[in-house]
């Protein structure tokens, strides 16, 4: 029966049907074949998203989609370039900085690449940056954006995982500003191989002065985190908290929103909201066809059974993350894998918040990794390149994050024997 429904899974991919409607539409299948009443399938859709972390999901896609709108972006921008501008190549370095700053807003990753793309690619193509890397670049950056808390990746794991949502936020830091350094340090190499000019000169009046024109933009993830770390309010709190912060600054203190523009991105938001919620219900039929068949602990034990080393076994298991991320979007990917894959985590003792970043980070990998690759087609609408352009000028990012991956991996695995 396993068998059919990935038949019937990737026939319909082939067919040309969307990813949420394949996964539905095979798990159905699967169960009527399998003699089981239909009515299993609304009950599932209901009880996957029948969850109040949920709720956090709209609101920080709301979030996300106000700020980068705005003149938030820019003024974090301007703010990492009067910091890291006056290296040589430093507006790659800046771009990667700004991503870093977005992504502790927005929780999207395609979200922060159109944020730090529409600000800073005209101006890397003005000073004769490589157009194809500089979007490269940035479309790798803006992985970070589900990593960085907040995250809608890690609440949507949270919830499957049945683990605390504050716990994945807390962890996803470390991992988050590793991505960063080793995209910061590959755009360094690039700018003196490429003679990149420096930028903006090091000033502590200019750092100052784009503090202060930042400093509303720099309050968000102080706000949002802190109330959630310091427990004045939950993740779903802190997600409210955060469209109603960005609607205050945005319409009354910068005043470069209209209502008629915030009715739109409202509009957009709850589209997404809706896919994303919908992919969800549906790949919660097929995560409870899987278990009801035991399959996770199937797949545990013939893992097991194949080889004692841990390291070995973790390795396989990141490798098909990776390769999950390759052809699937992220929220179909992550409720897919992780009802598969966490028993298998745990009896090799992972814990569930480690292998939330594990999978996480695995998948974020996969929005720059064609052909799904969202980061990629993102970039390319903010630009006039090609994504076959893009997707070759990503290499250099890829392998570095690849790189990252292998020590957010193995690194804590390593430090708790």
């Amino acid at each position: 029966m396993t068998l059919i429904l990935a038949s019937l899974f990737i026939l319909f991919l082939l067919m040309g049907l969307p990813v949420a409607i394949a996964i539905g539409a095979s798990a159905t299948a699967a169960l009527q074949l399998d003699g089981m009443p239909l009515m299993v399938v609304p009950q599932q859709m209901f009880a996957g998203i029948n969850s109040f972390a949920l709720v956090a999901v709209p609101m920080f896609v709301l979030a996300g989609d106000i700020l980068a709108h705005g003149e938030i972006s820019k003024r974090l921008i301007a703010f990492a370039d009067s910091m890291l501008g006056f290296i040589r190549g430093g507006l790659s370095v800046v771009s990667v900085m700004a991503s870093v700053f977005f992504a502790a807003i927005s929780g999207s990753g395609a979200a922060t690449t159109a944020a730090v793309g529409a600000s800073l690619v005209p101006e890397l193509k003005r000073k004769g940056y490589d157009p194809a890397s500089a979007a490269s670049l940035i479309a790798a950056a803006g992985t970070i954006g589900v990593v960085i808390p907040p995250s809608v990746p890690m609440i949507i794991y949270a919830v499957i995982a049945q683990e605390s949502v504050k716990s994945l936020f807390l962890a996803g830091f470390i991992p988050g500003i590793a991505m960063g350094l080793g995209l910061m340090i590959v755009a360094v190499l690039q700018g003196y191989r490429r003679a990149y000019p420096s930028g903006t000169e090091l000033s502590m009046r200019t750092i100052l002065r784009t503090f202060r024109s930042a400093s509303w933009g720099l309050m968000a993830p102080l706000i949002i985190l802190g109330g959630i770390f310091s427990g004045f309010f939950t993740p779903s709190e802190a997600a409210v908290v955060a469209v109603n912060y960005a609607i205050l600054v945005s319409l009354f203190i910068y005043r470069d929103l209209s209502l008629g523009e915030l009715y739109r991105i409202i509009l957009r938001a709850g589209a997404t909201t809706a896919v994303i919620l919908f992919v969800i219900a549906a790949s919660s039929v097929l995560s409870w066809t899987l278990a009801s068949w035991q399959v996770p602990n199937a797949i545990a034990a013939f893992a097991l059974s194949l080889t004692d080393s841990i390291f070995l076994l973790l390795l396989v298991v990141m490798v098909l993350i990776l390769l999950t991320g390759v052809f699937l979007e992220t929220a179909s990917a992550l409720i897919i894998l992780t009802p598969m894959l966490l028993p298998l985590a745990v009896q090799l003792g992972i814990g569930t918040v480690h292998f939330g970043i594990i999978i996480v980070v695995g998948l974020a990998i996969g929005m720059v990794t064609p052909p799904v690759a969202i980061n990629l087609f993102v970039a390319a609408s903010t630009t006039d390149q090609s994504v076959e352009r893009i997707a070759r000028a990503v290499v250099p990012y890829l392998a570095v994050l690849i790189v990252v991956y292998l020590l957010i991996a193995y690194v804590p695995l390593s430090l708790t024997g």
